[in-house]
């Protein structure tokens, strides 16, 4: 992060990424110094209702945020930036989307949180984009131009004003991550909610301890059950939105989700100010086995650079997931975010699947639809195994199946729990 001083003073010049909250009310005059280094802008949590129109001669210019900024619409200036992939307006207060707004070049498209409520029908002009955020929004409805987008891989679309399951969604030739909840044509009946089997427990029950960790919708903490001394791990969402959707959503995909050895395993639910969830503590060994991705990769995982995998525990771990995923769609569900990075695992190779942000019911979805959204979560699966396969030393006989595997998941020619069982004759 670099302050408004540092830019007038001239220590950033050269500087190819710039990020300045600092209060601003217009666009720093100093930025035309960097005019031609500069390819990442980050002016987020400003003051900021426009850009400067003449923002198209910043000619290296890639990445554009400028979230919690007062805009009223998406400035049509980013079209003319030849070079612009990725522009990021969350929690704004975005109404209006112009078809001069999108530029030619568009991966990465974030306006989460804003007020929109129609898009305009030329998606068919951004061919590359592969990851599409418009959670949390007022759509009544989404494009149909969006089925030529043959890249786009991840679209979340949750907390609208969707009252039909977008078909387009299913036209998607790409789409391998997809989060539709929170909107009217999923809404249930309180009273067949599973919510009601879950035990319901109080805030105050607990002592909320160190902070063991954060996501885009809650913070988890250690904390001690006061009646019996035993220590638990308690979410609390962070409020009504989250980047994903609504907290009531991901609490209920949650309880949906129910008993499985490699899900971890939910206790209670909070009523409180804010919603929680009290869970089993998964011990402090276990690490995630993948890291979200890159700005650079955008829809897919990154690793470590020294994590490597044998072709042993590559198979332990893809069955384990495999039959989380499998007892999700038994149980009604779409994982959304089934990603290496939203998976633990300990020395042994147990593994754990978890963060449900994105996850959604598909009871609401017609038999044709249902069968739509788990081959989209197959590409998803096709993407993790690929991914893992990558980090694995592998013989040419084993990196044949896999290959045949992963082909057959992206075209959908195998269910999973045949191969669990093929993967089973592996061993």
């Amino acid at each position: 992060m670099s302050t408004l001083a540092q830019l007038q003073s001239g220590a950033l010049h050269g500087a190819s990424r710039i990020q300045i909250s600092d209060n601003l009310t217009e666009f720093p005059a100093e930025l035309y110094q960097h005019v031609n280094t500069l390819e990442i802008l980050d002016l987020s949590n400003n003051q900021l209702s426009e850009l400067p129109p003449d923002l198209h001669s910043f000619k290296k210019l890639k990445i554009v945020f400028c979230s919690l900024n007062p805009f009223k619409e998406l400035p049509t200036v980013l079209r003319q930036c030849e070079n612009l992939e990725m522009i990021g307006f969350k929690s704004c207060q975005i109404e209006t989307v112009s078809e001069q707004a999108l530029p030619p070049k568009l991966r990465w498209l974030i306006l989460t949180d804003n007020h929109i409520s129609q898009l305009p029908d030329c998606f068919d002009k951004t061919p590359n984009l592969q990851k599409l955020a418009l959670a949390c929004n007022q759509l009544t409805a989404l494009p149909e131009s969006l089925a030529q987008c043959s890249r786009l891989e991840l679209i979340r679309v949750s907390a609208n004003r969707l009252a039909e399951f977008p078909v387009v969604l299913t036209k998607m030739p790409s789409l391998a991550w997809c989060a539709y909840a929170g909107n009217p044509f999923c809404e249930v009946d309180a009273q067949d909610s599973v919510d009601d089997e879950l035990l319901l427990s109080e805030l105050q029950a607990f002592e909320l301890k160190e902070l063991l960790g954060e996501g885009a919708s809650g913070h988890i903490f250690l904390a001690e059950e006061l009646h019996s001394g035993t220590e638990k791990a308690v979410k609390i969402f962070k409020g009504d939105v989250t980047s994903d959707g609504y907290p009531e959503d991901e609490m209920r995909a949650c309880i949906t989700a129910g008993s499985h050895p490699n899900l971890v395993k939910v206790e209670a639910k909070i009523h409180a100010e804010k919603l929680g969830l009290v869970m089993e503590l998964i011990p402090s060994h276990y690490q995630n086995l993948g890291l979200p991705p890159s700005l650079q990769s955008c829809t897919r995982d990154q690793f470590a650079e020294a994590f490597r995998l044998s072709q042993t525990m590559l198979i332990h771990l893809l069955q384990q997931a495999i039959s989380a995923l499998n007892h999700l769609h038994q149980q009604g569900l779409v994982h959304g975010d089934f990603y290496a990075h939203n998976v633990l695992i300990d020395e042994a190779g147990h593994l754990l699947l978890g963060d449900f942000g994105a996850a959604s019911h598909m009871d609401c979805l017609t038999d044709q639809q249902t069968q739509a959204m788990l081959r989209i979560e197959k590409r998803a699966l096709a993407h993790f195994i690929e991914d893992l396969w990558q980090q694995t030393d592998v013989d040419s006989e084993c990196e044949q199946q896999f290959h045949e595997w992963h082909q057959q998941l992206l075209n959908d020619q195998i269910e999973l729990v045949e191969l669990l069982l093929e993967m089973d004759e592996m061993k």
